[in-house]
């Protein structure tokens, strides 16, 4: 039997060896920690106290937590909260306040978001609920949560026996029963070491950065409390408190019964459902994790096409089946290293040589082997918001593949398997479903549109162009898109036939016309959602034109559809692909990410692991503020185009920008836009990460920019102190959040929510 840590039970040598290097670096003091005893399963208090602000001293402080230090790196991190506030965490020692992600932590941002709930909504019913994926420590986090608002008498909704769902049903569920929120644990894609919590607000949206901010500030207020008086109570009530609540959820399946009325006003109407019901193969979905197989399953099987799947890893499992996970880092040292689970996420052997690191880890050439050609595998990450499309094609069509931009792994010597960019796959699924609303005669019945980050494919506003379908670009972030979609409905409801105009984030004003309906919502790293051609009502009323969090359940049947219409003429998703480029004339066929890593996430020992990253932050806004301060001041008049080509032209001696038609902000990068291709430099909303996006005509191209320009140091050239003002250099950050504030906020649907009368709505 493998060796016990605090309780956890290795299932792989591999996850074996992890557990070792935390349980071996992690100090005794914080092992015999025991400030939150989830054992205990009574009611209790928590008592925060000065010596828990200051760090552990064993003499002076044996208290200390440091969480003044720990503090400021959240409220940091919340002012950007790309996707939630997250970091890693101790996965055995989950009280460690050293990690980011800790109980401590969870229970004062829990505490303080119950004040700003009780101060927003005196004397009301708040109903809020609770969900997570498969991550170390999940449940408990969700334990803690739901105890800490039921001492508060805010009432949690929670799964059936505390079990997981999907982020996008959480999100559902927020906006379709008119709650006051949710809180979901996740890291989404992100290594196993990580976790963080999604906040959703009553619209089921992810917290923009000012709601984070309102109970930042209360943590703040609690810290002051303890200066002041020496401590500050925290109550935990019992597990059992009637105010946690599985009721509702069990009569809902897990949300399992709205949500299918809602896939049958969108994805899962009847063209889509028979043609399913027509394949003859199976469709292949890897369950990254296993969190999702509990939900989807369901909804697969009430929707009668369950038969038509076959699963790969139905277990749930923190340690993702070893998925994305090594005994080696890139450069060959031996070291545990976590690549994550983004099976798009590519990487260079030693050799120098492009492969998929989380892929390969899959192991398909011997689970894919008796699989036919033309097979279809969904891969969906633990969460179950991302899809990576793939499709097992011989391998005499490497040459079409290579042609097309496709990237493809080896199974055998006689088949691969393709692996599509989610910029090709979702243009497929777009085009496929904009096909299908046209022969059911709803197409032309409203205005169409999209919403896409600017870090998306090139290809998706070409064929917008063709299909006369409008686009409106934001910034990264699916919080950005539920932000575009409720300024929509507010014009929708305050001026039902008039058009609906908004600005994006490159400055244009986009009109949508009378009553528009959403076509595709989505971004580049693998989420998207699709209206429904009636708007979605809430049980007190409200509408939206779409959800608000992205769902691979959604891509999955709109895939699966795609992937039945293919079969019945024999052709595969990459001719599919080449149909599409060619029938709507897209130009730019081909589409990059770099991503480059300043550190290594998956060093187990935490101070080392806090300097890398500090070190690596300073190297990613170094590069960031570079690109950053050019547009800013082109955009405030202090810089020609002229001169800023004329800089990159003097750094990049090896690229050419004779063809730069702008740059500009767009709200958390910079996009430098030529007359054949697009360059994005994006620093990472939450790590020392710098993102480099291309699209364009020529891959290779494309791909040469984003490498050397992403990799950039930052260093300032003679010509850019010459041309470039000092004072806006060190100010452009500051600046491109005032004007990212601006974006967000014009025309922004801030009416209040309203707490519903809950024994009517929730009445089922």
């Amino acid at each position: 039997m493998s060796k016990d840590f605090n309780g956890h039970i290795a299932k792989s040598v591999l996850e074996e060896s992890l557990f070792e290097s935390v349980d071996s670096k992690t100090p005794d003091y914080i092992k015999a920690n025991k400030l939150i005893d989830l054992s205990n399963k009574d009611k209790f208090t928590f008592r925060l106290k000065r010596e828990h602000l200051e760090p552990y001293n064993e003499k002076t402080n044996p208290e200390g937590l440091n969480l003044k230090d720990w503090f400021k790196n959240y409220a940091k991190e919340a002012e950007v909260s790309t996707a939630g506030i997250r970091g890693p965490q101790n996965i055995l020692y989950p009280h460690d306040t050293r990690f980011p992600i800790n109980l401590v932590g969870i229970m004062l941002a829990t505490e303080a978001k119950a004040l700003v709930a009780k101060e927003l909504y005196p004397d009301s019913e708040l109903i809020k609920l609770a969900g997570c994926e498969v991550r170390y420590n999940s449940q408990d986090f969700l334990e803690l949560i739901a105890r800490v608002q039921a001492a508060h008498g805010i009432k949690t909704l929670v799964p059936v026996d505390r079990k997981t769902i999907p982020i996008w049903m959480a999100s559902f569920l927020a906006y379709k029963l008119d709650l006051l929120g949710g809180e979901y644990i996740t890291s989404s894609h992100g290594i196993s070491v990580k976790n963080a919590t999604k906040d959703l607000n009553s619209q089921g949206s992810q917290y923009l950065p000012e709601e984070s901010m309102l109970f930042v500030d209360k943590i703040k207020f609690m810290f002051e409390q303890v200066e002041k008086n020496g401590f500050y109570d925290i109550e935990i009530a019992a597990n059992d408190d009637a105010l946690i609540s599985e009721e509702l959820m069990k009569k809902l399946n897990d949300g399992v019964v709205l949500y299918k009325e809602y896939l049958q006003d969108g994805v899962a109407k009847d063209a889509n459902i028979d043609l399913i019901k027509s394949l003859n193969s199976k469709i292949v979905i890897e369950n990254v994790g296993g969190s999702a197989y509990r939900t989807l399953s369901k909804i697969l099987d009430v929707l009668g096409i369950a038969d038509k799947f076959v699963w790969l890893n139905k277990e749930e499992d923190p340690f993702f089946h070893g998925i994305g996970k090594y005994d080696v880092d890139p450069k060959g040292n031996k070291t545990f290293y976590d690549y994550s689970v983004d099976a798009t996420v590519l990487s260079k052997d030693t050799e120098g040589k492009t492969y998929f690191p989380v892929i390969k880890s899959m192991k398909y050439e011997e689970k894919l082997k008796d699989c036919e050609l033309g097979t279809v595998v969904l891969i969906t990450d633990p969460d179950h918001d991302r899809l990576t499309v793939c499709q097992i094609e011989s391998a005499d069509k490497i040459e079409y593949l290579k042609k097309l931009g496709i990237d493809f792994v080896p199974l055998s010597d006689s088949r691969v398997l393709t692996v599509f960019t989610a910029n090709q796959s979702f243009l497929m699924i777009m085009d496929f479903w904009a096909n299908q609303l046209k022969k059911d005669g709803l197409f032309n019945k409203h205005p169409r549109f999209i919403i896409k980050t600017t870090a998306s494919a090139r290809s998706w506003d070409e064929w917008a162009k063709k299909n006369d379908i409008k686009v409106v670009n934001v910034p990264v972030g699916f919080k950005e898109i539920a932000n575009i979609m409720k300024k929509v409905e507010k014009q929708i409801s305050d001026n039902p036939n008039k058009d609906v105009v908004v600005t994006d984030v490159l400055g244009n004003d986009i009109n949508l016309g009378v009553n528009p309906k959403l076509v595709f919502g989505g971004e580049e790293s693998g989420g998207m959602i699709i209206g429904s051609e009636e708007l979605i009502k809430s049980q007190a009323g409200r509408q939206a034109i779409a959800m608000r969090e992205k769902s691979a359940t959604e891509a999955i049947i709109v895939a699966s559809a795609l992937t039945s219409y293919l079969s019945e003429s024999h052709k595969t998703l990459s001719q599919y692909l080449e149909e599409v480029f060619a029938v709507n004339e897209i130009i730019s066929k081909f589409d990059i990410r770099e991503d480059i890593a300043y550190y290594n996430e998956s060093e187990p020992d935490i101070e080392k692991l806090k300097q890398a990253k500090v070190v690596g932050e300073g190297k990613r806004t170094k590069n960031d503020v570079f690109y950053l301060t050019m547009a800013v001041a082109k955009k405030q008049g202090k810089m020609s185009l002229e001169q800023i080509k004329e800089i990159l032209s003097d750094v990049f001696k090896e690229l050419n920008f004779s063809n730069l038609t702008d740059v500009k902000f767009v709200g958390d990068g910079t996009y430098l836009e030529f007359d054949d291709k697009f360059i994005e430099i994006r620093p990472s909303g939450t790590d020392a990460k710098t993102k480099a996006y291309g699209a364009g005509a020529n891959k290779d191209e494309i791909k040469k920019y984003a490498q050397i320009m992403g990799n950039y140091s930052g260093d300032l050239s003679a010509l850019y102190e010459k041309y470039v003002n000092m004072d806006l250099y060190k100010n452009a950050k500051e600046i491109s959040l005032k004007d990212y504030a601006v974006f967000t906020n014009k025309d922004a649907n801030n009416d209040k929510f309203v707490i519903p009368d809950y024994k009517v709505t929730l009445n089922f």
